[in-house]
């Protein structure tokens, strides 16, 4: 009986050793930079599709991507204002194309997550190799958003939808632009318009 009892005890004591030697990963703060305007090279893995290309940030919901490969995205560019996205091919507008969908689509959580984590103060989660993950969820799904040592995006992951997005050379890229477009009277006849993508003079 107490053999048992001794072994009973050394095993209690064994089992708090372990414990207190792997204690759990605390969690890290980093600074927040997902919420300055910011243009980055982009890399797109979406099941069995890759495609690069640019990706900027004007503001809370204004966002361009334009895509160089593969070849049935070379070209195009996807801008998202609001709940709006259109899509453009060396300056001429058309409907979203059907091979864009299923990255426009990804993009969408992309902007959402961004976007949210923007409004918050300091960036918090788990420290690995030198990035802070941040684990959410989406109407879209789980996903993981990795920020770099100054708090910038470094890739953005939806396991269940076999997304992942790797970013590099990451810059600010300055104010941010307007998105309200403005009249400014210049004579009683001619008016300016104003607007991110145009300039228009109207008689």
């Amino acid at each position: 009986m107490k053999r048992l009892l001794v072994s009973v005890l050394a095993g209690i004591s064994i089992i708090s050793a372990v414990s207190c030697s792997s204690p759990m990963k605390p969690e890290s703060s980093r600074e927040n930079n997902l919420n300055s305007p910011f243009t980055a090279k982009m890399t797109v893995s979406l099941d069995k599709m890759n495609a690069d290309g640019t990706i900027t940030r004007n503001s809370d919901s204004s966002w361009v991507a334009e895509f160089d490969s593969p070849n049935t995205l070379s070209g195009v560019k996807l801008t998202f204002e609001e709940n709006v996205v259109k899509a453009s091919y060396k300056g001429l507008d058309f409907s979203v194309p059907k091979s864009a969908l299923p990255v426009k689509a990804m993009l969408t959580n992309l902007i959402d997550a961004v976007d949210s984590l923007a409004a918050e103060e300091q960036l918090s989660g788990s420290e690995s190799e030198g990035v802070l993950n941040i684990s959410g969820s989406l109407e879209g799904g789980e996903y993981t958003l990795s920020v770099d040592k100054n708090g910038y995006i470094h890739t953005f992951e939806m396991p269940n939808n076999l997304l992942k997005i790797a970013f590099s050379e990451v810059s600010a890229s300055g104010a941010v632009v307007p998105t309200v477009t403005e009249k400014i009277s210049l004579t009683s006849e001619t008016y300016v318009t104003t607007s991110i993508t145009e300039t228009t003079s109207v008689q």
